[in-house]
């Protein structure tokens, strides 16, 4: 596996993908496997993440796939509702 590498007085170890030193867990965009300094911790979520440098460029926040996810879930109800609507106006028909 790419990443592992193992140590004499254990199992293997996740190495960082950016810096090669050993992982603290894995990035909450891209899931690599990232080291606390080649981390930030996000704002703006429920929990804490930490995400990469690489996909940390536009800041550490979460407010932007939140917005995402608010926005299909919009879609969605307003899609039931002209569904609702459809079917109220056939049935009084």
């Amino acid at each position: 596996m790419a990443g592992l590498i193992s140590h004499g007085d254990g199992g293997p170890v996740t190495r960082c993908a950016l810096c090669s030193r050993p992982a603290a867990g894995p990035c909450a965009s891209c899931r690599r496997s990232v080291c606390g300094d080649c981390c930030v911790l996000t704002d703006g979520g429920a929990t804490t993440f930490a995400v990469c440098l690489a996909c940390a460029r536009g800041g550490a926040s979460l407010r932007r796939p939140w917005l995402g996810l608010v926005g299909w879930l919009l879609v969605i109800v307003l899609g039931l509702i002209a569904v609702g609507g459809a079917l109220i106006a056939i049935r009084r028909l």
